[in-house]
């Protein structure tokens, strides 16, 4: 698998919407509701880019495999840290280790740009839960129905951080 850094949203934009909403469809608690609109998946990736955002992306065959997103904190005394956010793995992709890559590129990104702190937030029951923990994450705190799933379902969230240095 090749992973790139997404720099221009524009060549990718087509791919990145209906990876996206092929993982809103399975459920996944992305920030968003079935069914995802065409519109608003476009509309997502046009305004994902920023100061604060980098977007990698895992090819396989030149097609996307998945993708992963770190923001990082735009507050004066929280320049240290990062959060994961969005990953994301095709379905045809899945259980080949994929997002645990893009995970651990997207970690070492951060740790190149000064990062020394890694925060995530995910659905309590989803199963990246292993994957955090098995990449040296701690769970730090659980919130009841923190956040919908793709049908409207109330959710718990578990909140993660880990040291980078």
């Amino acid at each position: 698998m090749e992973i790139k850094e997404v720099t221009v949203i524009e060549a990718y934009k087509e791919e990145l919407a209906s990876l996206f909403q092929t993982v809103v469809a399975d459920g996944a608690s992305m920030n968003y509701l079935h069914p995802m609109s065409d519109e608003t998946a476009i509309s997502y990736w046009n305004s994902v880019l920023s100061e604060h955002v980098r977007l990698f992306i895992g090819l396989i065959d030149g097609q996307i495999a998945g993708t992963v997103q770190l923001h990082y904190s735009d507050k004066e005394n929280g320049q240290h840290r990062a959060e994961i956010a969005k990953l994301m793995t095709c379905t045809k992709a899945r259980r080949q280790g994929v997002a645990r890559k893009l995970l651990q590129y997207a970690e070492q990104a951060a740790k190149q740009d000064g990062k020394t702190l890694l925060l995530l937030d995910m659905e309590k029951e989803g199963p990246a839960n292993r994957l955090y923990q098995s990449e040296g994450y701690v769970l730090f705190g659980e919130v009841p129905d923190f956040a919908q799933d793709a049908f409207g379902t109330y959710l718990a969230g578990n909140f993660y951080y880990k040291t980078i240095k």
